[in-house]
């Protein structure tokens, strides 16, 4: 971008989102400040520090490497200027419970299954991931590539015409040149669900391909089919864990130290602990009002905080483009339980990624959406960074979170949180052979109260907008506010979506936003 206006342009929020759009803009040559509520940026990809324990308290799975080589070669940088990558192998873990126990050679030899939980291991190796599905069902290996065919070529034409592209209207949406591409012909009405039937019929390998919808904020039945692209970034593109280039703990806390160093160079004002509480648009610019009473007077402003929020809370009603319907109207992503955990000795059974699974996960997903309730089986996820990174525990210790998403809404008083905490140390020790609980020196929890109090995070939502087809790409809320001019939004509520690769490409086509109108 070459710099295009004089505008001073402020920046609620300092998630990816607004971490991104500060960078585009600094570099295109505005003057840029951004205002973040908590002590830290990064928002849902915060850092949790507890006596020499060092978690990541969202986001963990560093997938997409591509879309960070893009980011960062924007500003005549690379990923490695700031952090190296290390995949993972194996990418991740499964343990399926409450299951027929089969070993790789009990399935190959047709000896009877045991009653217990099946472990799987998901390899960095292509060819091993064939031989595990083939091992499941006859003819799934040859279905597997298929899939992953299917997947990179939806993945490839998606990013390209819809990801990267950025389409603020209607009109951009049905661009006759799509339909050269054959974009708009992608298996985009049927589910997720009816798609992956397609391909195979054994339940845990339709499991292992849609795993990645909880980085979605849905299930099999509500998000739709054109979202199998993301096992071409699992399976294809690989797992990875960011480690700092000049030492210290990794994760994703790592890549937003990146970004925030990138925004110091670019000339970005980062002010922390500065809440905003009003947002007004003035004949000339906007209000900007903190919880300490200052008032800036931006030309622009760019809302990183959760949609919603900053619609419903923060701005009058004659300026808002939804109202209170609109939004209780939407489908959101799961809220979370979680637990950061500090433990003496080692976890030898568990993987840096390790996902607990339901064989029949149709009622888990129906006590999310459905009925909503804590659920008495739950599906959840263990990260175990310490397994790779020796700067996120003290010697001799584990850095582990567990992670189970639940529904938006539930009461979760700490009666209820403290026996919920119970329930899933005891389903880690039954179902993964982890006796955790009188090895704990560090516990923090987090659930929705947190979520909606750290982060304004709507219902509690951990995520935002979950990725069903009436909130799929032109679906979602514009990054162009449509009812006050000069006000933008980015983030997970806007396209491209939810999770750290589409939040930064959201920040880019919010920069590309406000630089096209001040031309």
């Amino acid at each position: 971008m070459t710099p295009t206006t004089d505008a001073d342009v402020t920046i609620v929020g300092g998630g990816f989102g607004g971490l991104s759009a500060a960078c585009h803009l600094a570099d295109a040559g505005v003057d840029v400040t951004l205002l973040e509520k908590n002590d830290q940026v990064g928002g849902r990809a915060s850092r949790l520090e507890r006596d020499g324990f060092v978690f990541d308290m969202g986001p963990s799975w560093y997938l997409m490497p591509e879309v960070f080589e893009r980011f960062f070669s924007h500003f005549g940088h690379e990923p490695e200027d700031y952090y190296e990558l290390e995949r993972l192998d194996p990418h991740y873990k499964i343990f399926f419970k409450d299951s027929e126990a089969r070993s790789a050679s009990e399935r190959s030899s047709g000896q009877r299954p045991q009653k217990g939980v099946d472990e799987v291991d998901i390899s960095a190796d292509r060819n091993e991931n064939r031989e595990l599905f083939e091992s499941y069902e006859t003819g799934a290996g040859e279905a597997f590539d298929d899939y992953l065919a299917t997947s990179q070529r939806h993945y490839e034409t998606s990013m390209e015409n819809f990801v990267y592209e950025y389409r603020p209207t209607w009109r951009d949406w049905i661009d006759p040149s799509l339909l050269k591409t054959g974009t708009l012909g992608l298996k985009l009405l049927g589910s997720m669900q009816g798609h992956v039937e397609d391909y195979f019929e054994n339940e845990k390998l339709q499991q292992i391909v849609q795993y990645t919808l909880v980085f979605l904020g849905g299930s099999p039945k509500n998000t739709p089919a054109i979202y199998n692209m993301m096992s071409h970034a699992d399976f294809n593109l690989g797992v990875y864990y960011p480690q700092p280039a000049d030492g210290g703990p990794g994760g994703i806390g790592a890549v937003v130290d990146a970004v925030v160093d990138l925004a110091d160079e670019l000339g970005v004002t980062i002010e922390t602990d500065t809440e905003v509480t009003e947002i007004t648009r003035r004949k000339e610019g906007f209000l900007v009002e903190t919880a300490d009473g200052d008032q800036r007077r931006p030309d622009v402003v760019v809302a990183n905080a959760d949609y919603a929020h900053a619609e419903g809370d923060l701005m009058p009603a004659h300026e808002r483009q939804y109202d209170a319907e609109y939004w209780d109207d939407r489908t959101y992503a799961p809220s979370a339980f979680l637990l950061y955990l500090g433990v003496e000795g080692e976890v030898p059974e568990l993987a840096h990624h390790t996902l607990v699974l339901p064989t029949d996960w149709n009622e888990y997903f129906d006590d999310i959406f459905e009925d909503p309730a804590w659920p008495e089986d739950p599906s959840y996820y263990l990260c175990v960074p310490s397994k790779t990174d020796d700067d996120v525990a003290p010697e001799g210790h584990t850095n582990l979170f567990a992670l189970v998403p639940i529904a938006t809404e539930l009461d979760d008083p700490q009666e209820t949180r403290d026996r919920y905490r119970d329930k899933i140390l005891a389903d880690i020790a039954e179902n993964t052979g982890v006796e955790l609980e009188d090895r704990i020196v560090v516990e923090e929890q987090f659930s929705i109260s947190e979520f909606a109090n750290r982060y304004n995070a709507t219902k509690g939502t951990a995520m935002g907008l979950a990725h069903t087809l009436r909130q799929t790409a032109m679906f979602r809320p514009p990054i162009e506010s449509s009812a006050v001019e000069d006000l933008y939004f980015t983030g997970g509520y806007t396209t491209p979506g939810v999770g750290v690769p589409m939040t930064l490409i959201s920040g880019e086509h919010a920069a590309e936003a406000v630089l096209s109108n001040s031309r």
